[in-house]
């Protein structure tokens, strides 16, 4: 036997996401139904736009010479521009009104390549993340790593709370660890896990609070927009960055995964300066820039109009999936009072609340799912412990991403039959309106 390996204290912090275990469940059994991974419909890629694109890119020897070679470590320049036109033309305003260039965008291995990047430029072990509670787990196992901690403010129907965002950084004040706090997180649109969305009255909130008790030192923002694009009804919303124009306290960051083809592995976030320069030293070190071809692509799907187009296509197709779900809800748990659950207005999750269920994963509904063909995504996962360890373990998460209609339907069934299995015995009654 060699030698034991001695591993870095942060390689020994990092463990696999808890997704993994149900993505590799789904492609095991492709008989579930599986509510649980936050794929994306696999018949809707644009393949057609792509080929294209592609054809052109190669058809054209200086172009395709340019897509070929290796690019900068910031990223295409055109496709940084098309990326800040498109953001600020969002939120309608010109990028000089928010003091932006290109120079201020960077074009990353996706959006979690920024997440970690900046979480490397910023944290060192016992610095502390306010996020909402729930948030999307995937960025915990990443804090993890860091060593960072999370606390957690809680959220409504409008989102964080800014009133317990206020209330949190005036306890950490008091009790002197207000140095500690290097972020304040949030997914603002069609929220992964919850479908929910910050009001458009609250966003300027965040970044007046960031500024506020940046006092020792600068407290950032971080927006997630990966979900904006998916809106399904209503106006869309001016970005927290909109309230930002000296471009000093928010991070935004989006990717191509959800509203294109998460192929491209493309992502984009725009930087105050001193945070592009940081982020950009240790980028060159992760891969001297991310994939070329791959965001000349996006570029020409950008000009051309096709991605315009595609993301109108996806907003229609994710829009009739969430009302099938909406529906199926409905249908199956009118005579469950215990159920009640979310209506996002965009996004891939709907929250579905089971008062009195045990949804955890070692809990009696998950291998009852699972006995009935079906998975989800038990909403303790998006949650963080308590001091006294415990967390909440009534919530799901349902993703109508991949399914079709009529597996939707078919899988909140069964889902309603192992429900059924679990429910305490007098609970079954025709449920109040909601």
């Amino acid at each position: 036997m060699p030698p034991q390996l001695r591993r870095s204290e942060k390689s020994l912090r990092t463990t696999d996401s808890p997704i993994t275990a149900y993505v590799q469940k789904a492609l095991e059994n492709p008989a579930l139904v599986s509510f649980a991974a936050g794929l994306v419909d696999e018949d809707s890629f644009p393949a057609a736009d792509v080929a294209a694109a592609v054809a052109e890119i190669m058809a054209d020897p200086r172009a395709s010479r340019a897509a070929l070679q290796y690019g900068s470590t910031q990223g295409d320049p055109k496709l940084r521009a098309l990326v800040l036109n498109h953001v600020c033309a969002a939120d309608g305003v010109a990028p000089a009104e928010l003091n932006l260039t290109p120079a201020d965008v960077c074009i990353t291995t996706g959006s979690q390549q920024l997440l970690y990047i900046l979480g490397e430029v910023l944290f060192d072990p016992g610095d502390i993340v306010i996020a909402e509670a729930p948030s999307y787990f995937v960025y915990h196992s990443l804090l993890q790593t860091h060593g960072a901690r999370v606390l957690t403010v809680p959220m409504d129907e409008d989102g964080m709370r800014p009133d317990a965002l206020e209330a949190l950084l005036e306890d950490l004040k008091r009790s002197g660890d207000l140095g500690r706090v290097k972020l304040i997180y949030t997914v603002d649109y069609f929220q992964n896990p919850t479908g929910l969305t910050l009001s458009a009255e609250r966003r300027p909130k965040l970044v007046e609070l960031a500024k506020r008790y940046s006092t020792g030192h600068r407290i950032l923002v971080l927006e997630d927009a990966a979900y904006r694009e998916l809106r399904y009804e209503g106006p869309d919303l001016p970005s927290v960055k909109r309230f930002d124009p000296t471009n000093e306290y928010v991070v935004y960051t989006s990717t191509f995964s959800k509203p294109c083809a998460p192929g491209l592995k493309t992502g984009y976030a725009i930087l105050p300066p001193d945070v592009m320069a940081a982020v950009l030293h240790l980028k060159g070190s992760h891969d001297f820039g991310s994939g070329n071809l791959a965001q000349h692509v996006a570029a020409r799907l950008m000009e051309s109009g096709a991605y315009a187009r595609h993301v109108a296509k996806l907003q229609a197709m994710y829009r009739g999936k969430r009302d099938v779900m909406l529906a199926a809800l409905e249908q199956e748990f009118a005579d469950v009072p215990a159920a009640s659950w979310t209506v996002p207005v965009g996004g891939l999750y709907v929250w579905l609340t089971l008062d009195g269920v045990d949804t955890g994963p070692n809990g009696p509904l998950v291998a009852a799912a699972l006995d009935a063909g079906v998975m989800y995504v038990p909403g303790e996962f998006g949650h963080v412990a308590d001091s006294s360890g415990d967390l909440p373990r009534s919530h799901c998460r349902m993703c109508f991403g991949t399914a079709s209609p009529e597996m939707i339907r078919e899988g909140v069934a069964r889902f309603r039959r192992a429900v059924g299995a679990v429910l305490p015995r007098g609970s079954r009654r025709l449920a109040a309106a909601r």
